[in-house]
């Protein structure tokens, strides 16, 4: 397998997962990876409502890392347990995630965008009065001034993820309407030395693409983008480094030769 890293995976730490670590590990393993980075989620002022109560995507670092050092030692003739997490980005969060990320040593940091105007796309009646493509592009608009504020990440997640959970998906969805805003953030990211993600899970999600599209990854590079990190977003074993063999094939042909990953946030190169 051509990608040996997966650097995007929750377990039971983050509130979408039920995952013991241990079994995402070994998951990892049957896979054929040599590096598996957890990036729990820490959604800090996540909106609170009946079905997400106050604190619910909060993470007990602690314990979080307590379990992963402890996994790390027992596989570590297995294959490399990365430290990481996943923050939701949202404006009353900067100051917060200045000082959450100084506190640890994290071996890498990606930054999410989860919230549009303090609402999660991810339950799309929050946004009945918007069409697919207002929501899409007040996505990237609302991308675009978080990362401005908070540059304490590594990675650029899921670019487009607000796209899984429109009304018509990727249907009528295009690199093209949006790009106004869209190379922005990636003119943004090159600046900061800042990576873009390929997250597969669009594919599990009924998109025909990942996150981000082709067309942005194939703009990332056109503009000079190098940092490529890859993670599955697997809540679960089963989902551990899937479509990685797709994704090796769309990065290709965009004209990448290596990907990168992160060890005490600083990037290595591998080739595809």
């Amino acid at each position: 397998m051509p990608i040996t890293a997966d650097l995007h995976t929750h377990s039971h730490h983050s509130a979408d997962s039920s995952a013991p670590m241990e079994s995402m590990v070994e998951a990892g393993i049957k896979a054929g990876l040599k590096e598996i980075c957890f990036t729990e989620h820490y959604d800090y002022g996540y909106p609170v409502s009946d079905e997400n109560p106050a604190g619910k995507w909060d993470l007990n670092t602690d314990s979080y890392l307590y379990e992963l050092l402890h996994l790390r030692d027992q596989y570590k003739d297995r294959i490399k347990i990365l430290f990481g997490v996943e923050l939701g980005l949202s404006p009353d969060a900067m100051r917060p995630y200045l000082q959450y990320v100084r506190e640890f040593d994290f071996d890498y940091v990606i930054g999410s965008l989860h919230l549009v105007d303090g609402k999660d796309p991810y339950y799309r009646e929050n946004f009945a009065d918007l069409g697919d493509e207002a929501l899409y592009r007040r996505y990237f608009e609302v991308t675009l001034a978080n990362i401005r504020k908070f540059t304490n990440f590594d990675s650029l997640g899921h670019l487009d993820y607000v796209v899984r959970y429109g009304a018509s998906k990727d249907q009528n969805y295009s690199y093209e309407k949006y790009k106004d805003v869209i190379d922005p953030i990636l003119e943004f990211l090159i600046e900061n030395e800042k990576g873009l993600e390929v997250n597969s899970a669009g594919l599990r999600h009924g998109l025909k693409q990942p996150n981000p599209c082709k067309d942005i990854i194939q703009k990332y590079h056109d503009l000079g983008g190098e940092l490529i990190t890859i993670g599955s977003d697997a809540h679960k074993p089963e989902d551990v480094a899937a479509d990685f063999g797709t994704i090796a094939s769309l990065l290709s042909g965009c004209g990448f030769k290596y990907y990168v990953t992160y060890e005490n946030r600083l990037p290595e190169y591998h080739r595809i």
